[in-house]
């Protein structure tokens, strides 16, 4: 079933939806959205991005930024492995409110957690991409857009199936970490990206 606007229309004013794409993967940003959509000029068709095909999820993104305010922000391997994925999750998501063209009035997040230091008050929504409209299209303009980071990035280091996994942990990635070692752009601080740097640590005495 496809979320709806009620959620929004409720809470009144300027409502962004906020969701992430790249929590889990091995490798690349976490990528975060912010979507207040224009309820005269909603696309038809906007679900939770896991639902829809990559063709579909690739059209409502380039609908979503012609008629909706929609602002991106992302943080690096880096500081993923700096700060930990949450709170990196959270540095993406206000850094996405931080690309609207102004500050939203109430903001509707993904998950269980609101992050801290967003400039309107805000609700977090577990599953809310099955519940909020705004929230749903948020997860599209994520998803689609770390998946074409990730593509580039494949385009960078070929072999480990960015452009099909996303960076994700599925057999084919392992293999190629096991056999073409850590990029720059593997996240360290992961278990399974750790254990392949501590199997080639050097041995000292």
């Amino acid at each position: 079933m496809e979320a709806g606007p009620d959620l929004e229309r409720t809470l009144g004013g300027r409502v962004a939806g906020i969701d992430e794409a790249g929590r889990g993967p091995w490798a690349g940003p976490v990528v975060a959205a912010a979507v207040i959509l224009d309820y005269a000029r909603i696309p038809p068709g906007i679900d939770d991005s896991k639902r829809l095909t990559a063709r579909r999820r690739a059209a409502l993104f380039e609908a979503l930024i012609a008629v909706a305010e929609v602002g991106i922000g992302r943080a690096s391997v880096e500081e993923i492995d700096a700060m930990n994925i949450a709170q990196a999750t959270a540095l993406a998501m206000r850094r996405a409110v931080a690309e609207l063209p102004a500050p939203p009035d109430f903001a509707l997040v993904d998950g269980r957690h609101v992050p801290p230091g967003l400039p309107c008050r805000a609700r977090a929504l577990v599953g809310g991409d099955g519940r909020s409209l705004a929230v749903a299209a948020a997860s599209i303009v994520a998803k689609v857009t770390r998946d074409r980071i990730m593509a580039e990035l494949a385009r960078e280091w070929p072999g480990y199936g960015w452009e099909r996994n996303a960076g994700y942990g599925v057999p084919e990635h392992a293999a190629a970490l096991a056999r073409l070692g850590v990029s720059p752009h593997h996240r360290r601080s992961f278990r399974p990206v750790h254990k392949i740097l501590c199997q080639y640590r050097p041995i000292t005495a």
